[in-house]
């Protein structure tokens, strides 16, 4: 197997050293830029896909749905949930890309110096998510719960939270969390590894080393790689996705997550996890595109290298 050519400390970089807590901390902010905003934006798509996956006869299309929604509701009920979205991967953009380029560190360069390129960039990645989710959870569980039931179970972030907690105490907040590591690691490792194994191929075919194309042209390449990353993204994870929002609308009082899934399951059948996945890839390979066109322009801004092709 190919070995890692992943370097250790590199040379000061408009004073932050590479690799170093400062360097770590930058990278997790430009998470934090990179996925709040974005995840945010698409919110009138996320509402109609939770919506349809919980209940697949409620809108005749998406652009039914969103004329239904706005006609009855105006541009609020199109962007209805944004605040917990926003909050969640504002948190979960942090934590998954400054840990993994942490673990991507400590893996590659420090443990397994002589490891295979790919399984560092799922080990990583998988370790990252593991830890992000913990911090998305709760707020995910809020905004499925407030998209998908009708009407709406809160209107704010804060009257959602204060409800669970009333009722389910603290645990209500992340009963789903297991579903949703089912759901985001394998998305992530995807991403991650995808878009690393990608930006190598676009790099090779061009010719030329990375370092000889200017920062616009790199950021490009992110672009095109994160896209590319993102429609296998989609599809990896959305049975998942789909029993996430079922978990969080139908999860019955003091029921087990594995048999709540089995319920639901039994109720859906095998098709009916793939419900929405077409507006999912839309929306995924869109977001995942931005995220690291976003991400590698802030990693460029602060004079870091962008993100794979090494």
């Amino acid at each position: 197997m190919a070995a890692t050519t992943m370097q250790g400390r590199g040379p000061p970089t408009k004073g932050i050293q590479l690799y170093s807590p400062t360097y770590f901390g930058a990278c997790a902010l430009g998470g934090i830029i990179a996925c709040g905003p974005t995840h945010t934006s698409v919110t009138p798509l996320d509402l109609v896909k939770c919506r349809r996956q919980v209940d697949s006869k409620i809108y005749s299309s998406n652009l039914s749905a969103w004329r239904s929604i706005y006609a009855a509701e105006g541009l609020r009920g199109v962007f209805f949930g944004w605040s917990p979205t926003f909050v969640g991967y504002c948190f979960q953009g942090g934590g998954k890309y400054g840990f993994y380029e942490v673990f991507k560190h400590l893996y590659g360069d420090t443990l397994f110096p002589n490891m295979n390129k790919t399984v560092v960039y799922l080990g990583a990645s998988a370790s990252a998510e593991f830890l992000a989710d913990m911090a998305l959870c709760p707020f995910e569980a809020i905004k499925v719960r407030m998209q998908t039931t009708l009407p709406p179970f809160a209107g704010t972030l804060r009257e959602g939270w204060s409800k669970v907690v009333a009722k389910e105490g603290y645990g209500g907040l992340y009963k789903g969390l297991y579903p949703l590591w089912g759901r985001q690691i394998p998305y992530t490792m995807v991403k991650f590894a995808t878009f690393e194994t990608v930006v190598g191929m676009i790099y090779q075919t061009m010719g030329k080393p990375k370092e000889s194309y200017g920062k616009l042209e790199q950021t490009g390449v992110s672009f095109m790689g994160g896209y590319i990353a993102g429609i296998g993204c989609a599809a990896v994870s959305h049975p998942a996705d789909v029993m996430v929002s079922k978990l969080n609308a139908d999860r019955q009082a003091g029921e087990s997550a594995g048999k709540a899934m089995g319920r639901i399951y039994s109720n859906i059948g095998f098709m009916g996890l793939w419900n929405g996945l077409s507006v999912r890839i839309v929306m995924i390979g869109t977001l995942t595109a931005f995220q690291w066109l976003i991400y590698d322009s802030f990693k460029v801004s602060l004079g870091f290298p962008t993100t794979g092709g090494h």
